[in-house]
């Protein structure tokens, strides 16, 4: 554990046992809503928090560690970030190291008594999980992009929160097949939308490598232009080489990134210019953050309904 996030825990557990008069931590009573019985769930990102909303119905009160375009890949938490972890019933997490600088904070809280730590991670087939570049040890994180993956993520959220709350276990079940059956209908759309593009047209380039899962799934190539997490950079080799490979393919629009600063595509699509072809930029697609209210994209299913729209239009 490095030396900042030791600092930041020992600070905090250093108040917690002040305030308890040094006691052993009891099982977590501030519900999110006495009043409603609500349990009170933190997530770290919009997708999970989305997740967990609608697997938890009214009897959860679900927060949200990170906001619409937030990337997870380099998100750091803060000492209320902490705090509020600490004192939720429920913690929602992705896992496969797409959190990648909290990891050691999850770790701490596993074993906190009164608290329940979900972790997609745990619930997912290893089999169907793809590798991190060429790292067969490690898996890509970005599982939400293949639909009957997040019906796995679903499943283990209820599972979480039916251990928490066991009289609650009938309503999680309830709300879990319901939505199974819209993610059912989801996968069908994007299915149909890939159909409209021939095969020759199914190429994804994209800011980041964010859409192997999507590509694996729907039957597209893919390509991006950082690796799989953000916290790796571009060079001028990745650029070119992607200015080549697109002009080869005469591919018709690259897409930028919600999550991931435009500099990186506009700078590809100048090197394929430099090479005497254009390529358009097709848009913006949701990666690692789901959409704000504003832009229509604010649910899960809204937000792989819009990206598959955004690709397929892009790329007719």
């Amino acid at each position: 554990m490095n030396q900042k996030i030791k600092g930041l825990l020992a600070a905090f557990f250093s108040c917690a046992l002040l305030l308890t008069g040094c006691s052993a931590p009891a099982a977590n009573t501030n519900s999110a809503n006495p009043e409603k019985n609500q349990l009170n769930v933190v997530a770290t990102t919009t997708m999970l928090s989305d997740l967990s909303s609608i697997i938890g119905g009214d009897r959860v009160a679900v927060e949200g560690l990170m906001g619409p375009g937030i990337d997870p890949h380099l998100y750091q938490a803060s000492a209320g970030d902490v705090s509020l972890m600490q004192k939720a019933d429920v913690v929602v997490y992705n896992g496969l190291h797409l959190e990648g600088k909290m990891g050691e904070i999850f770790e701490s809280l596993s074993g906190q008594q009164g608290l329940t730590v979900i972790c997609i991670e745990k619930g997912l087939d290893e089999s169907k999980l793809l590798a991190w570049e060429d790292d067969s040890s490690v898996h890509d994180p970005h599982i939400w992009f293949d639909v009957s993956l997040w019906e796995d993520a679903a499943k283990t959220v209820a599972e979480g929160l039916a251990q928490a709350d066991p009289e609650g276990k009938a309503d999680y079940q309830a709300n879990l097949e319901a939505y199974l059956k819209e993610l059912d209908e989801t996968d069908a759309y994007i299915c149909s939308r890939a159909a409209e593009l021939p095969q020759a047209q199914r190429v994804l380039v994209t800011a980041h490598d964010a859409f192997q899962y999507f590509g694996k799934a729907y039957g597209f190539e893919v390509r991006g232009l950082q690796g799989i997490s953000t916290d790796s950079e571009a060079g001028t080799a990745d650029v070119s080489e992607l200015a080549n490979f697109i002009v080869e393919r005469k591919i018709k629009a690259v897409f930028v990134e919600s999550s991931v600063p435009r500099k990186t595509i506009e700078a590809l699509q100048a090197a394929v210019k430099a090479k005497g072809f254009d390529v358009a930029i097709g848009g913006q697609l949701y990666s690692d953050s789901l959409g704000d209210v504003a832009s229509g994209a604010n649910t899960y299913i809204l937000t792989v309904k819009a990206n598959i729209d955004t690709i397929v239009d892009a790329l007719k």
